[in-house]
């Protein structure tokens, strides 16, 4: 196998999160084109292709229809780029890898050595979820290789549903977040103490949190870094010592966490928290620094014991008090405890045993067309 076809709902140039961490990674094994939904609502329709970083190709495709995502509005005109494209390239050695089962419709034309599903999140319980991706879901369970989850939960959900399921949850690069030079300029006028997010701002996001530690604590500045998305801007709450500073690179941020005296998660419990594992958890506590989250399983089973839990407004605000008064000394024993924490995951070994999997498959499938060859040569022979 010599290329990953990777269909994804997220734009390689949005949050920085699992798929750019562990395709930036396979790169180095495989050449890794990465196909992502199109930009709707275009002048004419094309195929933008770049290079973001070495060994990955993005294809971005462009349609004038303006219905969002992998929609049936774009389907034959899609398959076209990508058989075009494919044919172009003379890419012939190739697995499909999915982020998305809304693309799967995509893929009815090409003939892959495999098929990935990286199950990174429990799509059909988000806002605006299409109505068709629970049928197309079935249809990627059924015709997978491998399936991948991105955490104990979504793992759990899914293990009897294939065959090979296999959990890899959110990992990190802990020399990345260690490496910070300084504070970061967006915030460095900003007083003490600091409280920090960063992350996809959406329906996830439990806006009272926010509010209450603003409002309770006006001495408090509250940093808010990442995108706002799916939800009205003019929803979320305005105070003087909350500081919405949008999306931000991933090179930056390690400036803005270490520049926090308290890490945030402060998620909402509904069904779109259901069966996450917030990447940024692992992120703030390679950086050494404090966390509270609202009781997210995949937080709270693993890490409960080096991240504070707390739910209401009261208790949250109440948890980061508690952080602020730790001495330094309680600060450096709990530091050290993260990174113990940290030492046993790395974005680099989950990317070497999700290739170890892949090229297991790719060996089996080999094996299996070379005996049914030997077999149709022996036929042919006594016939």
């Amino acid at each position: 196998m010599q290329t990953l076809i990777v269909f994804s709902h997220l734009r390689w140039n949005f949050v920085y999160q699992r798929p750019q961490h562990l395709l930036s990674r396979l790169a180095s094994r495989w050449r890794v084109v990465f196909v992502e939904e199109p930009v709707p609502g275009e002048a004419e329709q094309r195929l933008e292709k770049f290079s973001p970083t070495d060994g990955v190709e993005v294809w971005r495709p462009h349609v004038t229809a303006d219905a969002p995502g992998f929609h049936d509005d774009h389907i034959s005109i899609l398959q076209k780029f990508i058989q075009d494209a494919i044919r172009e390239e003379k890419i012939t050695d190739y697995w499909v890898w999915f982020y998305t089962p809304m693309a799967v419709p995509l893929a009815a034309e090409l003939e892959p050595r495999g098929i990935v599903y990286d199950c990174m999140d429990e799509l059909t319980l988000f806002k605006h979820a299409p109505r068709q991706l629970v049928q197309r879901e079935n249809v990627l369970f059924r015709d997978a290789d491998l399936v991948f989850t991105g955490g104990p939960s979504l793992y759990n959900s899914k293990k009897n549903r294939h065959p090979s399921v296999h959990c890899f949850p959110s990992s990190v690069d802990a020399k990345h977040f260690s490496s910070a030079k300084g504070d970061h300029p967006l915030q460095s006028g900003l007083g003490r103490p600091r409280l920090g997010y960063c992350g996809v701002i959406d329906e996830r996001i439990n806006m009272e949190l926010i509010d209450a530690m603003a409002t309770r604590h006006p001495d408090w500045q509250i940093v808010m870094v990442g995108p706002v998305v799916k939800i009205d801007p003019n929803g979320l709450p305005r105070h003087a010592n909350i500081h919405w500073l949008g999306q931000q690179s991933y090179n930056d941020l390690p400036s803005f966490i270490n520049g926090w005296d308290v890490c945030l998660m402060p998620f909402a419990l509904n069904e779109a928290t259901r069966f996450i594992s917030p990447t940024k958890m692992l992120e703030y506590m390679a950086c050494g620094r404090p966390s509270v989250s609202t009781s997210i399983r995949d937080v709270v089973e693993p890490y409960g014991h080096v991240v504070s839990i707390a739910d209401t407004p009261q208790d949250y605000v109440a948890a980061c008090e508690a952080i602020l008064a730790r001495t330094p000394e309680q600060q450096a024993a709990h530091s050290a405890e993260l990174a113990r924490a940290i030492a046993r995951t790395s974005w680099d070994r989950t990317a070497q045993a999700m290739a170890a999997l892949i090229e297991q498959a790719d060996r089996a499938r080999s094996e299996s067309e070379a005996a049914d060859e030997s077999e149709g040569a022996t036929l042919a022979r006594v016939a």
